[in-house]
């Protein structure tokens, strides 16, 4: 069982290698229970908090694997939230 502070790592986009930030939120489905998108800060964000471009969202298809030190994406453009 995972706590949800257990998920913050690092995002990284597999195709550039880029670190597209910390992971600071996920989307439910209400639904369903299951989690369909993780959200990490804009560009230029301090912790998640101030300044910087709208946060982007990152659909749950879209994560490659989750380990131990970061989550690894594969998206073709980072969509904001």
């Amino acid at each position: 069982m995972a706590k949800a502070s257990d998920l913050r790592k690092d995002v990284i986009d597999i195709r550039t290698g880029r670190r597209l930030g910390e992971l600071i939120d996920i989307e439910i489905d209400e639904k369903s229970g299951r989690i369909t998108a993780i959200v990490v800060p804009g560009e230029g964000r301090w912790f998640g908090l101030w300044g910087g471009g709208p946060d982007i969202v990152i659909p749950w298809t879209k994560i490659v694997c989750i380990g131990p030190d970061c989550i690894l994406v594969e998206i073709e453009r980072p969509v904001p939230l």
